[in-house]
């Protein structure tokens, strides 16, 4: 028998979320031993055509395809130990998947989830599919799960209404992989930067007349790395494709990160991880104190937490004139990352679900 099958929505390398809670643990896996099967809903085709809103027919077909293949995949479930299914088994519908493998396979379920996805939130690309997402669901799979991983404590209390077996487990970064260490140089011309996906630029809005204001005051740049470029354009702007392979490097061009957010049940449920990928490489960050942000940031300390636009543009001033701060900022919230949100300190315990 194997040990773990995980479920996961999309074809590998390509979510963040997915990315950073199933895939980057891999290794670990491997170190302890244990035999697993990573299984994504949807291929790249689907993946590609996804939040365009055009090719519907394309979409439909592509998530059919991917209905069958999860219900084939289900009767193979019974030669594994547990099932790690992160968000859920299938985008779409009520969930039958995770219902037979609880109910039928009795096979143990570890549920993991790093947003509120109880609450309705979907993208302008996808919002005929609103109706079909049955949001409902999470309270159900969160009572037949053997254990549950919630990023955040706010995703916590929430489990904790349906099930007791909950474990607090933060959205990580690999301290020893790749490139993920602290910045060396802070250019004298500071650079502001923001990343994450398409359905996020929105949190932006708020913050892009405080940046207009300091353009005029003061010299910096801004660059942007998303999977699309955002509506609009200041002077000294650069945008950055963002790329699996190139990530951390494209990270590391910018001097001051930004995490700008609605205060809403929704933002509660973010698990911040912009601010844990700008600290892990010596990143200050400037944030809204909303949700885990003010877990991850201490104010003054490692970065700052705004609520007015006054704030966000004296913290951002301050930062962007004095290239000593940044990097001692920086330097303090890489050695918060390695002890609370790499994934060498949360190791113990997340090879201990699966005991």
């Amino acid at each position: 028998m194997k040990d773990i099958l995980f479920l996961v929505p999309y074809p590998l390398h390509r979510a963040p979320s997915q990315r950073f809670r199933v895939e980057l643990y891999e290794p670990i896996l491997q170190k302890h031993q244990l035999r697993y099967t990573i299984a994504p809903f949807m291929d790249e085709a689907t993946w590609n055509v996804l939040y365009k809103q055009s090719s519907v027919i394309k979409k439909a077909m592509g998530i059919l395809k991917s209905f069958l293949k999860r219900w084939v995949l289900l009767f193979s479930a019974t030669q594994y130990r547990y099932v790690f299914i992160h968000r859920e088994a299938a985008p779409l519908g009520p969930p039958m998947v995770e219902w037979m493998l609880a109910k039928v396979f009795r096979k143990k379920i570890i549920y993991d989830f790093d947003d509120a996805i109880w609450i309705p939130n979907t993208s302008e690309a996808n919002k005929l599919a609103a109706q079909w997402k049955a949001f409902w669901k999470v309270k159900y799979i969160c009572q037949w799960a053997y254990r549950i991983t919630a990023g955040n404590a706010y995703l916590s209390d929430f489990a904790k209404q349906y099930n007791e077996q909950v474990v607090l487990l933060p959205t990580c970064v690999d301290i020893e992989k790749g490139h993920w260490k602290p910045k060396q140089h802070h250019s004298n011309t500071a650079v502001i930067g923001w990343t994450g996906s398409h359905s996020t630029l929105v949190y932006l809005d708020d913050i892009v007349p405080v940046l207009k204001e300091l353009q005029q005051e003061i010299a910096f740049e801004i660059v942007i790395i998303a999977d699309k470029k955002p509506d609009w354009e200041f002077p000294h702007q650069r945008f950055i494709p963002w790329n699996e392979q190139t990530e951390q490097d494209d990270l590391l061009q910018i001097d001051i990160g930004i995490m700008p957010l609605k205060e809403n049940a929704w933002s509660e449920g973010k698990c911040g991880f912009k601010l844990i990928q700008y600290l892990a490489l010596g990143i200050p960050a400037v944030a809204a104190p909303v949700g885990v942000n003010k877990n991850i940031i201490d104010h003054g300390v490692n970065g700052f937490l705004c609520n007015s636009k006054e704030e966000w543009k004296g913290c951002l001033k301050q930062l962007i004139t004095n290239a000593a701060v940044r990097k001692q900022m920086g330097l303090v919230g890489r050695e918060k990352i390695v002890k609370e949100y790499s994934i060498q300190s949360q190791e113990e315990k997340f090879i201990s679900l699966f005991t």
